[in-house]
């Protein structure tokens, strides 16, 4: 309970670094309307409460950086060392933790600090970050898109990808060359998301579009460097 406390401290006030993320979870899509009528496709994400963990410094450690973390998990389930460091910083036991590095040193932020999503208030746009969707071993036409051969007439090349290289001249398949493979869960990152709408009671940030991964999913946001 000491630690609980400790770590509800006060909120940071992070309007002096323009690029620090926060860490959160993707709850689903829906659609919103508008006072026109309009109907816009929306994305809800549940940002924070992160923790600040800890603060590098360039005297001490050579660069810049704070470390922030998300989603509480219980004691049993964190290793002796990592245990010790949540119980320095004064936080609780957390699930996520990444390390942002910063431009600048001139913050506030102290460890046992929270971040909310209120964080991105007065805020346009956001890039989000996150592990898109693991589809296992696709074909060509599913993984690049490409065209289905004819399905009459004896055609032995209706999914099939073809011709993969040249005749004796290079002989051999270039780098690069689109085939069969494993495709998705891989770290995608959609950027310049419009800000529809924030629930700081909630922890809920609406942005407008999709967001890469499953619901449920972890993902990072942070400012649009267009804003």
């Amino acid at each position: 309970m000491a630690e609980e406390k400790a770590a509800v401290a006060e909120k940071a006030d992070i309007s002096a670094m323009q690029r620090l993320k926060l860490l959160g979870r993707k709850i689903g899509m829906t659609t919103i309307f508008r006072e026109d009528g309009s109907a816009i496709p929306v994305t809800l994400l549940e940002v924070g409460p992160c923790f600040v963990v800890q603060v590098r410094t360039k005297e001490r450690d050579g660069y810049d950086a704070v470390q922030i973390g998300f989603e509480r998990k219980k004691e049993k389930r964190c290793t002796k060392p990592l245990l010790g460091h949540f119980k320095k910083a004064g936080v609780p036991p957390l699930r996520f933790l990444r390390e942002v590095k910063l431009k600048t040193s001139e913050h506030n932020l102290k460890p046992g600090q929270v971040l909310t999503v209120e964080a991105f208030e007065g805020i346009r746009f956001v890039d989000v970050s996150g592990k898109s969707k693991g589809r296992g071993f696709a074909g060509t036409i599913k993984r690049w898109g490409f065209k289905r051969g004819p399905q009459s007439h004896g055609s032995q090349n209706v999914r099939r990808p073809g011709a993969i290289g040249q005749c004796m001249t290079p002989a051999r398949v270039f780098k690069g060359k689109k085939m069969a493979g494993r495709y998705g869960a891989k770290r995608v990152t959609v950027r310049n998301l419009e800000v529809v709408e924030i629930i700081p009671d909630r922890n809920i940030l609406v942005v407008k579009g999709a967001v890469p991964g499953p619901n449920g999913g972890f993902v990072e946001v942070r400012r649009s460097l267009i804003d």
